[in-house]
């Protein structure tokens, strides 16, 4: 039986997947060129082993590919809207939007961001006249809040450099337009305008691409990021460009998928180098455990390899070999990620009796530039290491006095918890306290030059806080305060609290990662014991 799981391992990569995520890369050069089907010449360190050396090949791997996405492709909303729109500068627009929408986010959570988008902004022209607040109002909690910034920035660009006409070309929106690199100008040209034949490099065709062709040196390099592209351009359709490029990110996205691809459904799994090894192994393992393989067989399964193996810049590795367990997954490879660092920053939900009687809370403006730029947040203080409870609250009571606007006794800070969230550099720990202010509304205490230095503030309600730009992280500091901003009030005035939940323990309730509560579970052993009695 051992003989047969390890076969069975060995075929791993050959039947189920599902997951997407679109990754731009990094690096790339400042023109983008269209090989029509040829690549360069083969270094001395690289094989034609990770090539496509055949035209009939190459054509095969098209017709293959855009028969499947004919059939197959998923019904998205800036398909739609790029195949029914004759103009092509506001077809170019609307590629443009979902691109940079689509830039490490998953396509279900685009699709509702998109479609608002939009209906609000339906040309490059209405965006360009709307203010960063209001983008940055419809673009919170999409994340990597600087792609709205830019967007924005070039539709303003465009309509006061180029006459409101997007360029044409890859190179001249690479060029021209901020925030535009290498893929998304590749994208734009081969989608909206179809005469340019340039293909298109995100994480979906890296995967693709280091399968097919079995190139296992490190896909972030700048080396085997150029050979990627060459391949990239070598294989696009100069007929359907745009369906082909779509058709290698759909193939990523859908059937070629990091951890469980689904080869058995792939359309171009018979030019996949990575699949005939597997299928190379597994039948090897088969006969050798069902006797059929001869007593002076090779240890190993007579599988093609690259003719320049142990000094191909574009082999596995030698010191990450080939694992069988792994199948296809075993391309691409990365060099690891860097851990994020660490930070703590205390946050205090300030509240209010407002004009109306109703709960406001105090929020202010982060800086135009850095993490999070221009958004809104609860009134914060970034910790540094070393620091005790008392410290930490004196430091978080002196930088809430200004705001309060009258004095506020330490007694009344209330320690609500703590809430993680991860931005691709920081695993960031907000430490949430609460403080209910007394009294009749009025300005915030401190001097003239006081008032100067502090960022843009307001008191909001509840319903203006869901509306306001403000990041996925302190939509978690709002969730986990909700039950302590409920204390004190009757159910007429909307404690959405539970009877006889105990506010003590919000502090160690778990934020999801969508900012919800999770449902109380009884654990296994609880749910395993026999009741009381039986």
């Amino acid at each position: 039986m051992s003989k047969l799981r390890a076969a069975a391992r060995s075929g791993r990569g050959l039947q189920r997947g599902a997951g997407e995520v679109r990754k731009s890369p990094r690096r790339c050069r400042e023109n983008v060129s269209s090989h029509k089907g040829k690549l360069p010449p083969v270094s001395a360190q690289q094989s034609a082993y990770h090539l496509f050396s055949h035209p009939a090949e190459i054509e095969a791997f098209r017709k293959n590919l855009l028969s499947w996405y004919d059939k197959c492709k998923r019904d998205l909303p800036w398909r739609k809207l790029a195949a029914r729109e004759s103009d092509a500068n506001r077809r170019a627009y609307a590629v443009w939007v979902s691109e940079i929408m689509l830039q490490q986010t998953q396509v279900a959570t685009v699709i509702d961001y998109y479609n608002r988008w939009m209906q609000k902004w339906p040309t490059l022209q209405a965006l360009a006249k709307a203010s960063l607040e209001e983008v940055n109002e419809l673009w919170a909690g999409l994340g990597y809040y600087s792609r709205g910034k830019r967007l924005q920035e070039a539709a303003q660009k465009v309509e006061s450099e180029l006459a409101g006409q997007m360029p044409a070309t890859a190179e001249e929106l690479q060029r021209l337009l901020p925030g535009v690199g290498r893929y998304t100008a590749g994208a734009i040209a081969s989608i909206s305008y179809g005469r340019q034949a340039t293909g298109v490099v995100d994480g979906n065709v890296i995967r693709v691409l280091c399968r097919v062709r079995c190139i296992g040196a490190d896909s972030s390099s700048p080396a085997v990021a150029d050979r990627l592209w060459d391949l990239a351009n070598a294989l696009v359709d100069p007929a359907r460009p745009g369906d082909f490029n779509q058709a290698m990110m759909e193939l990523g996205a859908t059937v070629c998928t990091p951890r469980a691809p689904l080869c058995m459904e792939c359309p171009v799994k018979h030019h996949c180098r990575a699949r005939c090894r597997v299928e190379k192994e597994l039948e090897f393992a088969s006969k050798r455990l069902l006797g059929k393989a001869a007593s002076s067989c090779s240890q190993a399964p007579d599988i093609e390899e690259c003719a320049a193996a142990g000094s191909c810049s574009l082999c596995l590795p030698a010191s990450e070999p080939w694992d069988s367990s792994l199948g296809v997954a075993n391309f691409p490879r990365r060099a690891a990620k860097k851990q994020p660092r660490a930070e703590r920053t205390a946050t205090c939900v300030l509240e209010r009796r407002g004009p109306r009687g109703e709960p406001e809370y105090l929020i202010v403006q982060r800086p135009s530039s850095g993490l999070l730029a221009g958004l809104w947040e609860f009134p914060s203080l970034a910790w540094g290491p070393g620091l005790k409870e008392k410290q930490q609250r004196e430091a978080l009571l002196a930088h809430i006095q200004a705001w309060a606007g009258e004095a506020v006794a330490g007694g009344r800070l209330r320690h609500v918890g703590e809430v993680s969230h991860v931005f691709s550099h920081i695993h960031q720990t907000y430490v949430v306290y609460s403080l209910l202010l007394g009294g009749e509304p009025g300005t915030a205490s401190g001097g003239r030059a006081e008032l100067l230095e502090r960022p843009a503030f307001r008191w909001v309600t509840r319903a203006e806080f869901q509306k306001s730009a403000v990041s996925t992280a302190m939509k978690k500091v709002w969730k986990a305060c909700e039950p302590q901003s409920c204390e004190g009030r009757g159910p007429s005035q909307g404690c959405k609290r539970k009877r006889g939940a105990d506010p003590s323990r919000a502090g160690q309730w778990k934020v999801e990662a969508d900012g919800s509560l999770p449902p109380r579970q009884l654990s296994l052993d609880a749910f395993l014991k026999a009741p009381a009695g039986e």
